[in-house]
């Protein structure tokens, strides 16, 4: 049967007369009774939700099926290794792998695996790079959503669009990213809120809260800050990023080099112009630097080129915050 909180979200929605957030429950609810085997229950709930349509009931916003330039299918191919993070970070993202491939052990003790992982932390952290790892490793599509397109100023519309993408998680087995997750998941108390954007976070937590697929939904943002309490608790993990310590730049900046690594390498040089920037900044710094020799008919780089280019990096940050 229905689950309690589902029930509870039915009866809410009918007495704060929110009858599209009604509709969308009914029709979710009748796909989890479809789910569990209750063919004619989940029947008859569809019929009862159309018969009341018919008569006038909850005009519901269409949208084409098609999710192109709003939802962006892309083919990972980065594995686990190519993340250069702390080790407890990294235990926390294997767990997530494990639990998903275990998954039926878990079932069979009434247990359910992390499916709904919030990423927090500054830009080029690895948040982008987690899912493409966790789509990797566990042989998943991955769809990373366009937040900036979903958001549109007509009410009612980027609900809809919600419950869309919502359908497309049911429907379709992978890994969905909602990067700069804050532009929909902003906390409804603030001063400068709206009530539009107060219904966009209600729907996206009645959707999360009431998702029972087997697809990995994955959040990233770079302000906690600005996210509304009740996000935290409706993840099953959340993991923190930051940028890279001496070890870990150490580690970025020789995977990035490979064969065109220095003979010598003035670490003490390098460490002091790279400890501020993100792991993103470092590899594209190198990767400068690489782009550099090969112009230059040079088969290595140097410690002088590298540390061009991440001043280049650590001057784009000045002019930023002038």
């Amino acid at each position: 049967m229905a689950t309690a909180e589902q029930l509870k979200s039915l009866i809410k929605s009918h007495f704060s007369n929110e009858p599209e957030r009604f509709y969308t429950i009914a029709l979710q609810l009748a796909a989890h009774e479809a789910k569990k085997g209750h063919a004619a229950l989940a029947h008859s709930i569809r019929e009862l939700v159309e018969l009341e349509r018919k008569k006038g009931g909850p005009k519901i916003l269409r949208f084409p099926q098609d999710l192109k330039g709003l939802v962006l299918p892309e083919k990972p191919e980065v594995s686990k290794n190519s993340l250069v993070i702390h080790s407890e970070l990294k235990e926390r993202i294997n767990l997530v792998i494990q639990e998903y491939r275990q998954q039926s052990k878990l079932k069979s003790f009434g247990l359910s695996h992390r499916r709904k992982v919030l990423l927090i932390g500054p830009p080029g952290t690895g948040k982008t790079m987690t899912a493409k790892v966790l789509a990797y490793e566990l042989h998943l599509p991955l769809h990373i959503i366009q937040v900036d397109k979903l958001v549109t100023k007509f009410m009612g519309e980027t609900s809809a669009k919600l419950r869309q993408i919502f359908d497309l998680i049911e429907k379709e087995h992978g890994v969905y990213l909602f990067d700069e997750f804050d532009a929909i998941g902003g906390e409804r108390s603030l001063d400068n809120d709206v009530g539009e954007m107060r219904r966009v976070l209600n729907s996206f937590l009645q959707f999360i809260e009431l998702d029972s697929s087997d697809s990995l939904i994955i959040a990233a943002t770079n302000n906690p800050k600005l996210l509304d309490k009740a996000l935290f608790r409706r993840f099953d993990d959340v993991l923190y990023y930051d940028k890279p310590n001496e070890d870990e730049i150490k580690k970025l900046i020789l995977n990035t080099l490979g064969s065109f690594k220095p003979s010598k390498i003035d670490w003490k040089s390098i460490l002091n112009k790279s400890i501020s920037l993100s792991h993103a900044e470092i590899v594209l710094a190198c990767t400068d630097a690489i782009k550099k020799s090969i112009l230059g008919n040079k088969k290595k780089t140097t410690t002088k080129v590298i540390i061009e280019m991440l001043e280049q990096r650590l001057n784009a940050h000045k002019g930023i915050n002038k």
